[in-house]
């Protein structure tokens, strides 16, 4: 199988082997997945989040979850926003406070988030629509990270 989506790449399948006959078998999955990840992250209707700022926040959940490597890939396309990449950056210089807290809750204290968080983007003058479109943003990542890691333990268990 080519290794063609962010997943497969991340755990760097041979092209060769039982792991990457038993990935080809899931093409449809790694497809549909790099799919999700195109329009989180480069979607045509970016609303005020543009592509820079969804990469660098990608690249900041991933750091969040120990993703070095996945972090590194997102914040390459950070641009302007690479700062944000570093969870030691609160987003005050951008004008992001109230994003960047709610997203690292979201990403690392997921079980704490409460109707407050959202009230406080609210308050901060993040529309509805927009507080979705980083809740999915979040979602993707917490589902990529945890299929990096289950072909991470199938590698392993293959070698």
């Amino acid at each position: 199988m080519a290794l063609d989506s962010t997943a497969l790449k991340q755990v760097g399948i041979a092209a060769d082997g039982a792991l990457s006959e038993a990935t080809a078998g899931r093409a449809s999955i790694f497809e549909m997945t790099q799919a999700a990840e195109d329009a989180v992250l480069r979607p045509k209707d970016q609303g005020p989040w543009s592509h820079e700022l969804r990469a660098a926040l990608a690249a900041r959940i991933a750091r969040l979850n120990a993703e070095a490597d996945l972090a590194l890939q997102y914040a390459e396309g950070a641009g302007a926003f690479a700062d944000l990449a570093d969870p030691a950056n609160d987003g005050a210089a951008q004008g992001l406070t109230e994003v960047v807290a709610f997203m690292d809750k979201v990403a690392a204290d997921t079980r704490n988030v409460a109707a407050a968080d959202i009230s406080g983007l609210q308050a901060a003058g993040v529309a509805d629509a927009d507080i979705v479109r980083l809740a999915e943003l979040n979602a993707f990542l917490a589902y990529q990270i945890r299929v990096i890691a289950g072909l991470r333990l199938m590698k392993g268990a293959f070698a």
